[in-house]
């Protein structure tokens, strides 16, 4: 009985140490940011230029930014957790090609941005790209959001709350917190968890095109979290799966194609751009 009783305290130890440990390390298993900054020339994608965003906290973030031509859209791009703005210029290429704009922004503690990656900060960075969107002249029907892995959390947020012409999410969830769970499922994470990017409990207030594209061998967000927040977004709406990948699909040319027939066939904006290239 005495060995028993043993057994169960070592067990139990184990595991209060490992939930407090993982309880105060978890930010950094979600974000991984890269502090190292580069120029978009440096990094292949002379045809940006940097921005630098005030957020409404007094942060200062990094920002590529491709004007859109006259009667074009802009993509407003949240990228995934890991990494900076360099490592996707293989997506920003065609993202802008036939004169589509681009902003993208590098959330607070990447890529050179000031702060503490946080999800409330993260949410406040979209804010301060939205608005520095509208600054440069673009109406929200020619701002199309996208999402990138953890980013789609970011975006499903700022297009619940702020007008968009479509939103388009790679790789979502529907909360970090069932991704999470799907691994930690030992622990109570919905109390232990600070950032947990419910998705699921927003997708509802979007009425815009949505369009989700997921690997179906994705080990990072299973295609399952996908499907299931599709499944709660509102029409029209297009689920584009992928045989045979894995993570993050928007730098694929075949998916992109599809995607740019997508937006060819639900985006129509009424108003005219007036790009920042216009201005000067």
């Amino acid at each position: 009985m005495k060995i028993a009783c043993w057994i169960l305290a070592i067990v139990a130890l184990v595991y209060v140490t490992t939930m407090i440990g993982l309880t105060w390390v978890q930010r950094t298993l979600l974000y991984f940011p890269v502090q190292e900054t580069m120029t978009p020339a440096a990094a292949g994608f002379p045809k940006a230029e940097v921005l630098h965003i005030e957020t409404a906290d007094k942060e200062n973030l990094v920002a590529w930014y491709v004007p859109a031509e006259s009667g074009k859209m802009l993509f407003l791009y949240f990228q995934g957790n890991g990494g900076g703005l360099s490592d996707r210029v293989e997506r920003f290429i065609p993202m802008t090609e036939d004169g589509r704009g681009l902003l993208a922004v590098a959330y607070r503690s990447y890529f050179g941005s000031t702060g503490t990656a946080t999800e409330a900060g993260l949410h406040l960075d979209a804010d301060a790209a939205y608005a520095e969107a509208i600054k440069l002249g673009y109406t929200p029907d020619r701002i199309v959001v996208v999402g990138e892995s953890l980013g789609t959390g970011v975006a499903v947020a700022l297009a619940a709350q702020k007008p968009v012409a479509a939103l388009i999410l790679d790789s979502p969830y529907t909360s970090t917190l069932d991704v999470a769970s799907a691994t930690y499922w030992m622990f109570p994470l919905r109390l232990l968890m600070w950032d947990q990017y419910h998705s699921d409990k927003l997708i509802g207030k979007i009425h815009v095109p949505v369009l989700i594209a997921h690997g179906m061998h994705d080990e990072m967000i299973p295609l399952r979290f996908g499907k299931a927040l599709f499944d709660l977004a509102n029409e029209p709406k297009t689920l584009i799966e992928v045989p045979g990948a894995g993570h993050v699909m928007l730098g694929k040319p075949e998916v992109w194609q599809k995607v740019v027939q997508w937006l060819d066939a639900n985006v129509h904006p009424a108003n005219a751009i007036r790009s920042s290239s216009q201005d000067r």
